[in-house]
């Protein structure tokens, strides 16, 4: 009997040992799916785990990062918290609940989680650092003075913290405290970074001279510290000593180890909040530092850009040409940088070359754009027929972009009437139209034209009065629909419409004014109609409305005839 029973209790401990043997298996097979990326795979194994052995902490915690890596974050959570019940006393299952929550955005069940193991682990900084930094994305700053202290405590002063706790107490309104801190330190311990804060905090406070004592013992600390030798330039720069300023900035601009980022954003800085005089008065200062800084570093594309913009503002046109172009040529796979000459050379009305680097930008980038700024070359150059053109091969390369071939459309229309066929222009409005039958640009144009020719009116009315329903502030779009209006002999209507377009910018039109003043004078209102004329005058300095000196005159001698 007892050999039986002995028998009976070695198959029961055999038969846990296969078991337990398994189950380390399958938890090793787990874990090994999920180091390779099979996370479903690795969490069908853990959850019957889960199933099998409950008490097992290390399947719940593999449990939870499959779960995260799977994006069910309140699976994670409960699996979390089940391994941390099991196993308290596991700073890494605890550290990770913590940062889950947070991940979470349950913020208060993170910092509760992380104070609780503050008190569990003494001998463990992280929680306490975490900590931290919840308290300052929270700006609880009473708890984050709180934990910088005990932060000092365990590692004595250090440079990081105190300039956080500088920053803290700043942002707190105690100010006059977080300069003390970093005085305090600055007298025990050598910081060029402390030294620069409390010139920064000097030079903004407008003592000059002190700012640059301070400076100066962070350049004794370390000569080519950047914050510290941008801040004494700055010192020079408010007493007005250029010499010192240049000859402090040189070594700086012309260094390997200052990033050309830092360089090109301080050029920047100057070329948009420096006076223009002094920009003048020491030009050839401030080029000696743009020089420098393109010679170190000649092929970077932001520098280039900033050196371009530099030139440009102080009004040396061709050096800002030869930037933008050299960033553009450096970096022909950039469509910002290309856009940026392309941009350049339209302010310089440089025509030709616009056209050319648009051409060469749309067969590089495909981009619908450049073809646009080539038509607006093409359009000054008056070459229509260009223009035509490439709204043709635009139309065959996206025929299914209804946008696209929208506006390619429109803009043949234009160009056919700039020509004087207007029959073709019409032909191509009415095939812009069927993409688009409220598309304002080719209302707008097609029935200001019919206006023009005094033909089919009512059409030209019903097209003109949805522009300006659908853009009622509009002054080109009003002042079309009021002439339309007069044409038909309703002055009187026309006359408000023309008013609300002197509100959004019809007086800067030599076209609406005249138009107005004509309207004036069909109603009568001679001395007003001849006010808006005096002003279309002035503005059709470019002939903008070509017969308007004969007309004008012609309508005042009728009236002196009267």
């Amino acid at each position: 009997m007892k050999r039986w029973i002995i028998l009976v209790v070695l198959c029961q401990v055999s038969l846990f040992q296969a078991r337990a043997q398994s189950v380390d298996w399958n938890l090793i097979e787990a874990v090994q799916q999920y180091s390779s990326g099979n996370y479903k795979q690795a969490q069908a194994l853990l959850q019957s785990l889960s199933a099998a052995v409950p008490g097992d902490d290390a399947v719940w915690y593999y449990l939870a990062m499959t779960s995260v890596k799977l994006g069910k974050t309140d699976e994670a959570q409960s699996a979390l918290e089940q391994a941390v019940r099991l196993d308290s006393s596991n700073f890494w299952y605890r550290t990770m609940l913590a940062r889950l929550y947070v991940a979470q955005g349950k913020i208060k069940e993170g910092q509760a989680q992380y104070e609780r193991m503050v008190k569990a682990f003494p001998d463990k900084e992280d929680p306490t650092y975490e900590l931290l930094d919840l308290y300052l994305k929270q700006q609880e700053f009473d708890k984050a003075l709180s934990a910088l202290d005990e932060i000092q405590q365990r590692r004595g002063p250090s440079e990081a913290v105190v300039r956080t706790r500088h920053d803290v107490l700043a942002s707190m309104g105690r100010q006059e405290e977080a300069i003390r801190e970093l005085e305090q330190f600055a007298q025990e311990y050598a910081s060029p970074s402390v030294q620069s804060i409390l010139g920064d905090y000097y030079l903004n406070e407008y003592q000059d001279s002190l700012a640059g004592v301070h400076y100066g013992e962070a350049l004794a600390l370390d000569s080519s510290f950047a914050p510290a030798v941008l801040g004494m330039s700055e010192v020079y720069r408010h007493k007005r000593q250029y010499g010192a300023y240049f000859n402090t900035l040189t070594p700086f601009f012309s260094s390997e180890e200052v990033p050309v980022g830092t360089k090109s954003m301080y050029i920047g800085n100057l070329t948009r909040s420096l006076d223009p005089k002094i920009l003048q008065l020491h030009r050839e200062g401030f080029d000696s530092l743009v020089v420098l800084a393109t010679t170190h570093h000649p092929s970077d594309s932001t520098l280039l850009t900033t050196a371009g913009q530099y030139y440009y503002v102080t009004g040396r046109i061709p050096q800002a040409g030869t930037y933008f172009q050299q960033a553009a040529d450096a970096y022909p796979q950039s469509i910002g940088l290309t856009a940026t000459y392309i941009q350049f050379l339209n302010l310089q009305e440089d025509w030709p070359q616009m056209r050319d680097r648009s051409l060469e930008a749309f067969g590089r980038f495909k981009e619908v754009g450049f073809m646009d700024y080539a038509n607006l070359a093409n359009y000054q150059l008056r070459d229509f027929d260009a223009i035509i053109g490439n709204c043709r091969e635009v139309i065959a390369r996206y025929p299914k972009d209804k946008t696209i071939c929208l506006g390619a459309w429109s803009m043949m229309g234009d160009a056919w009437h700039s020509k004087g066929n207007s029959r073709e222009a019409y032909k191509a409005y009415e095939k812009a139209l069927r993409l688009d039958s409220s598309y304002a640009p080719v209302l707008n144009n097609y029935a200001y034209y019919l206006s023009l020719e005094g033909k089919k009116l009512k059409k030209a009315y019903t097209m003109s009065k949805k522009t300006v329903e659908a853009e009622p502030d509009n002054a080109t779009y009003l002042d079309t629909f009021a002439w339309i209006l007069h044409l038909q002999g309703k002055d009187l209507e026309a006359k408000p419409f023309f008013k609300h377009a002197m509100l959004y910018g019809g007086k800067d039109s030599a076209v609406v004014l005249d138009h107005y003043a004509e309207v004036l004078y069909a109603l009568g209102e001679y001395e007003t109609a001849k006010l808006y004329w005096r002003q279309a005058k002035a503005k059709n300095t470019s002939g903008e409305v070509p017969d308007l000196e004969e007309r004008v005159k012609a309508r005042l001698q009728a009236l002196e005839e009267k």
